[in-house]
């Protein structure tokens, strides 16, 4: 058990925590959540000891441990992968010393019957015990298979960490804390650095850990696959949902909406007594229901409303130029570096208004296919061809680390801007949440989810008919995902995006490139249907392997029709829950935007009555609510009939 008290933290000023308590139980499943900035990664320090809170106590339970993966490291390595990896068990490594040294001394020892003897066998026995409890045996195998659930392969463990990448290297980091085992599990944005098949193995491993896992993560199909309680920190306090993210959000909307409902009731109320009050004031008659209710009023406790922050960057992509029907073509295209062939043999053709995905386990060629695309690499083999009119916008995966640090925020675009742009360099930035104050700060001072801002507002000054988007949400919270998905689905030109981000690929594409063993392998389809072919392949292999030694080939193809049925029928009822959410969400906004116009109506503005588009917005906005209500219940009637089936 971690039990938290009464945690206050100010940060140049601000209260990033007031008065926080809260506790994480042995088998917690917790994601925290909040805007950046609001504290997540200052808790997790906090927590495991990095950093000190003004006020409050951290109470761990005694003898337990607690293991912490920041966002960025750098990895002070000198040895091969494994030898780091292994470095993970010096602790038994230590007890192994100690064991030996005791045995050493009990093989010595004549006096078996002495009291020192009796305690020396028991020390020996309690050491031997620990090693045990700590996974002493068959270290090498346990070290070898997490690190080839996270990525690596058998080849690389020979390999020195410092020829990795800072994500490889940052996944090095990941493994020895899992062979660590703490009671508590403290993870910032574990995701940033792993592929999809990476992130499946996480969530698997997390999900059977016998500890305690707190995560931040923007990933929310990661989320909530492992979380079964969301903690929110926002405006310096905490809410507390026994439920995973996404059940969080519909809770979270519905505690707001209440406590407005509430405060605009009380509203009401006051109001009411305010003006009996004023009416009855110097009436005797009234006197005693006057003070009556002057009292109630002293009694009433103010009902608060959260603060929410309503900044969300802002954006749509400029129109797409037109461009031929042929966009790229491929044929035997190949690429090595040294001796190492990244993909060979690569044949394809994208056309114009094509939503394309890159996908793959890391290492093997999306970013080196895009940076062929966009002309970066161009000592390749084979050929390869860009269509008639095609003008490329491109997003690389390291874009916002190759901004200039030291020109200011405004520099960093009135340098790419030209021709009718320059004058609007003031509106783009406030789209993306730059204001007055933030335009003249130098690049090298921004938080890393600004600066992935300024690289997004940066592409949005050249018009283009195709998009190449490597790793675009890392660094974005999850609003910014969302308006960045939004802006690419309204965007008519071809897209191209490299991401590992499930729930941001989720129906904005509708193939999917897989590169895999060299090849380049097309999926039509999405994202969540992809995975699952993966799985039915993977399974299709094992009952291969099965049918070889069974001999039983009618049941192990029955078996496989059968499990194929469940899945199958498992996706479309997906599908169709899946449409019953949007359909809810749809109606969710619908009623917020609604609720603000009646606001405004209540409030006797005189500029609204007088404004007939207002009347005409609201009339819209509940003919469309009164619409979707109707998709909603035909959506759930499918639903309900397809479970009955």
């Amino acid at each position: 058990m971690i039990s938290v008290n009464n945690l206050s933290v100010q940060f140049t000023g601000v209260d990033l925590f007031d008065g926080v308590t809260f506790n994480i139980a042995d088998r917690d499943r917790i994601g925290l959540v909040g805007k950046n900035g609001a504290g997540k990664s200052t808790l997790l320090k906090i927590l495991c000891g990095r950093q000190e809170a003004e006020t409050g106590t951290i109470i761990i339970a005694s003898g337990q441990t607690v293991g912490y993966l920041p966002q960025e490291m750098v990895p002070d390595t000198v040895g091969t992968v494994l030898q780091e990896t292994m470095t993970a068990f010096e602790q038994i490594d230590e007890l192994e010393r100690l064991q030996e040294r005791l045995s050493t001394e009990v093989a010595e020892r004549t006096d078996y019957e002495s009291p020192e003897y009796e305690r020396l066998l028991s020390r020996l026995h309690d050491v031997t015990e620990q090693i045990s409890m700590l996974g002493g045996n068959g270290r090498q195998e346990q070290a070898e298979k997490i690190l080839l659930g996270l990525g690596f392969k058998h080849s690389d463990f020979g390999r020195l960490v410092g020829e990795f990448s800072g994500g490889w290297q940052m996944r090095v980091e990941l493994a020895k804390l899992l062979l660590k085992h703490p009671d508590f599990l403290l993870l910032d944005e574990p995701t940033n650095h792993l592929d999809i098949e990476s992130i499946q193995w996480l969530e698997n491993y997390l999900s059977t850990y016998s500890g305690a896992v707190v995560l931040v993560s923007h990933d929310r199909t990661f989320l909530d696959n492992i979380t079964k309680r969301t903690i929110e920190i926002t405006a310096g306090r905490i809410y507390d949902y026994k439920v995973s993210y996404s059940e969080y959000v519909v809770q979270m909307q519905e505690r707001r909406a209440s406590q407005m409902a509430s405060l605009t009731n009380q509203q009401r109320q006051v109001a009411q007594i305010e003006a009996f009050i004023e009416r009855f004031r110097y009436k005797a008659t009234k006197s005693k229901q006057v003070q009556s209710r002057i009292k109630m009023l002293e009694r009433m406790e103010e009902i608060k409303v959260d603060e929410v922050s309503t900044e969300s960057i802002r954006f749509q992509f400029p129109p797409a130029p037109h461009s031929g029907k042929i966009v790229l073509e491929a044929s035997h295209l190949g690429k090595a570096y040294g001796d190492n062939r990244v993909f060979d043999g690569v044949d394809y053709i994208v056309t114009s208004g094509s939503k394309l995905a890159f996908v793959g386990r890391n290492g093997e060629g999306k970013s080196t296919m895009a940076k062929i695309i966009v002309g970066e690499l161009n000592d390749y083999t084979g050929n390869f061809r860009i269509g008639q009119g095609v003008q490329i916008g491109y997003y690389a995966q390291n874009q916002a680390a190759m901004l200039n640090g030291e020109k200011t925020v405004f520099e960093t675009i009135d340098d790419a801007a030209v021709g009718d742009i320059r004058p609007k360099i003031r509106n783009i930035l406030g789209s993306f949440l730059f204001d007055d104050d933030d335009i003249d700060k130098k690049v090298k001072v921004l938080s890393g989810g600004e600066k992935a801002r300024l690289a997004l507002a940066k592409l949005l000054l050249t018009p283009s008919n195709l998009l190449v988007l490597d790793e675009p949400t890392n660094h974005l919270d999850m609003d910014s995902k969302d308006v960045l998905k939004n802006a690419l689905l309204q965007y008519k030109g071809t897209l191209i995006v490299v991401s590992h981000d499930r729930d941001f690929l989720q129906g904005l594409t509708d193939s999917l490139y897989e590169f895999r063993d060299g090849g380049v392998h097309e999926f039509k389809g999405d994202i969540f249907e992809f995975l699952e072919q993966r799985r039915l392949d993977h399974l299709k292999d094992l009952e291969t392997v099965k049918k070889q030694q069974a001999s039983a080939p009618q049941t192990v193809s029955q078996n496989k029709l059968n499990y194929q049925q469940s899945k199958e029928r498992e996706r479309e009822l997906r599908k169709l829950r899946s449409n019953v959410e949007k359909i809810e969400k749809e109606i969710s906004d619908l009623e917020i935007q609604i609720a603000e116009k009646e606001a405004r109506l209540a409030s006797g503005d005189a500029s609204v009555a007088a404004d007939a588009s207002f009347y005409a917005e609201y009339q819209s906005l509940k003919d469309k609510l009164e619409e979707r209500m109707s998709a909603w219940e035909d959506a759930t009637i499918a639903v309900e009939e397809f479970e009955s089936h």
